[in-house]
This record gives C-alpha cells, sequence and structure tokens, in this order.
C-alpha cells in the first residue's frame, strides 16, 4: 500500500487536522506492515501558488520552456506523481475563512492538470486519478452540518472532478468553542477514525 499524506495547517504541532490524518496514517501503517508514506507538509513547506509565471510554463510545450519554466513545472510534476502512485491519500483540511487553506488549494492546483489527472470528453470532464481512498480531516473552530458547510462541497467537488470518489470525511468540530467542545469534538473524530478503519 503506498499512502500519500497531506497537511495543511499552519499551526504545526497544534494543528487537530494534522493530529487526525498523523492518527488515521497510524492506523493504516498498522494494519498494513508494507505500507510505504509519502508525507507533504504544505503549512511547514508551502507549494508555489498558481501565477501567471507558472500558468505561462505549463501552455509553453516542453521542448521550449526555460530553465526557469521546467523547474516551475517540475515541482508540479512531483506532486503528480505522488498522487498518481497512492493507493490512499490522507488530506488534513481545516477551514479557514469558511473555506480549505491555500495550502491545500495549491496542491490542488498543482495535481488538476488536462490530460493528465483529467480530460474532457464528449460526455463531460472524466477524473482519471480513479480507484483510491481519500480520507479527509476536516477540522473546524465552529459547528456546521455538512448541508451548510461552506468547505465541504468545494472539496467534494474538487476530489471527484479528479475521480477520487471514494471519500471519508472525518470531522473535528467546536475547536474554537472552549475545552469541552474540543473533548468532545476530539473524541468524535477518534470515533469516527475507529468506524472508518475497523
Amino acid at each position: 500500500m503506498n499512502i500519500l499524506q497531506i497537511t495543511t495547517s499552519v499551526r504545526g504541532d497544534a494543528s487537530e487536522s494534522t493530529r487526525v490524518t498523523n492518527q488515521i496514517v497510524a492506523r493504516l501503517v498498522a494494519a498494513n506492515p508494507g505500507a510505504t508514506v509519502v508525507r507533504r507538509d504544505f503549512g511547514a513547506q508551502p507549494h508555489p501558488l498558481l501565477d501567471g509565471a507558472a500558468l505561462g510554463a505549463l501552455f509553453t510545450p516542453a521542448d521550449q520552456r526555460t530553465a526557469e519554466q521546467l523547474a516551475r513545472v517540475q515541482l508540479d510534476d512531483a506532486l503528480i506523481l505522488e498522487a498518481q502512485a497512492a493507493d490512499v491519500i490522507v488530506l488534513g483540511a481545516p477551514m479557514y475563512n469558511f473555506a480549505m487553506p491555500v495550502q491545500l488549494k495549491s496542491w490542488f492546483d498543482a495535481i488538476a492538470r488536462a490530460g493528465v489527472t483529467f480530460r474532457y470528453t464528449e460526455t463531460g470532464p472524466e477524473g482519471l486519478l480513479k480507484n483510491k481512498k481519500v480520507y479527509v480531516a476536516a477540522a473546524r473552530g465552529g459547528v456546521y452540518e455538512e448541508a451548510n458547510d461552506p468547505q465541504v462541497p468545494q472539496m467534494r467537488a474538487l476530489l471527484n472532478f479528479l475521480g477520487l470518489t471514494d471519500q471519508t470525511f472525518i470531522y473535528s468540530s467546536g475547536m474554537a468553542m472552549g475545552p469541552d467542545a474540543v473533548a468532545n469534538g476530539q473524541a468524535a473524530a477518534n470515533a469516527a477514525i475507529e468506524k472508518a478503519l475497523a
């Protein structure tokens, strides 16, 4: 089993989403002793944002790219290869201002490449990152019902677009609502991990 762990919180060791991703990965490794784990901590080492220079490099034919353009594209290529090789992807997704952090959006921007991880067909887009399991550690300061959650629908849309349709979301809610809410939110997340990975 190849496991790709993506952490995106800027809170370091204090991050609840990172705690949950670590716990999920530990459970997966315990159940699959030969598993390999690739870890990306974009909170500590952010991936470059998609900007005009990056877009220009992507749309320049490979044999015409400058050395700088080639180096920029290769950064995205590495993330794509990791996603393609993974059997399981574990995403840390704290909610910042009702959305995913820019660190996580940058990962999606890097790996979403036409003709590589998705393609357009006569019947619409087709995701090419198929037959993979995705766990999402969704940590948030408040408490949201999924129907009213501003973050999760976009994440589901992006994952589905790429073919990553086998999704399990683990919620840690109430992380900014005081000690009791934190304890309850963490206990709910722990129970959801136990259920998902039983």
